[in-house]
């Protein structure tokens, strides 16, 4: 009987780490199948937000539009963990994005009236597929963990929220341009951390994990195509 006990345990053991295994790859599986998803309501939102004016709007009054976009984008994400555990929580993230679509119209029709315009999005796009190529290359591969990181970066976000805030008041070009790289590099080590969770298990929840990704990949894309605007824009 003894035998049998510390024979079977191994072989028990294996079986839990089996299935470990395959909820984590669940996860991140449907995460990425969201992921991909919900960019479908942001392209939608932002052909809105440009073929309704919205984006002229929000051009012409910046202060109501960070109020606008803080309220409805922080409401929305309590909203998604609220319930995130059910059908209501994939809902709510794709209305999410397709808001965050609608927010995006600004700088995309700020671009889109340069020459190279298209040319500029379609880079924006490209680099930012690196940057989440590379982030999710090494968080498969590394072996140290980087959820350490996790509070300074936090932080950092707030930061660049409020000077992000600060500069519509100030109107200062080489802030903007600060906030633009700082928050490039946070939301790609932000990424990093959430995609390495994901894949060790940390997060179980692919709606949560999928708010996590989406928010960096949007940073992430949406400073990058300010940055080109700025230095790469043909007005001519």
């Amino acid at each position: 009987m003894s035998d049998f006990r510390h024979s079977s345990l191994p072989e028990h053991s294996g079986s839990i780490g089996k299935q470990s295994q395959l909820a984590q790859n669940r996860v991140l599986r449907n995460t990425y199948l969201l992921l991909a998803v919900s960019m479908i309501p942001t392209v939608l939102g932002a052909m809105v937000g440009l073929r309704t004016g919205i984006n002229q709007a929000m051009g012409a009054s910046p202060g109501m539009s960070i109020m606008l976009f803080l309220v409805g984008a922080f409401g929305l994400m309590f909203l998604i963990e609220r319930n995130k555990n059910s059908s209501l929580g994939v809902a709510l993230l794709l209305a999410f994005t397709f808001f965050m679509g609608v927010m995006l119209s600004r700088m995309l029709g700020f671009v889109l009236g340069m020459n190279n315009g298209s040319q500029l999005i379609m880079l924006a796009f490209g680099g930012t597929g690196a940057v989440f190529a590379t982030m999710a290359t090494v968080a498969s591969t590394a072996k140290r963990d980087f959820s350490g990181m996790q509070k300074f970066l936090l932080t950092g976000v707030v930061i660049i929220i409020v000077a992000a805030i600060a500069n519509i008041f100030l109107q200062m070009p080489a802030l903007m341009l600060t906030v633009s790289v700082l928050a490039i590099a946070i939301f790609s080590a932000f990424l990093l951390v959430d995609l390495q969770r994901i894949m060790r298990g940390g997060e179980t929840n692919y709606i949560t994990a999928t708010l996590g990704v989406y928010l960096s990949v949007y940073n992430i894309f949406s400073n990058l195509l300010m940055l080109l605007g700025i230095f790469g824009g043909n007005s001519d």
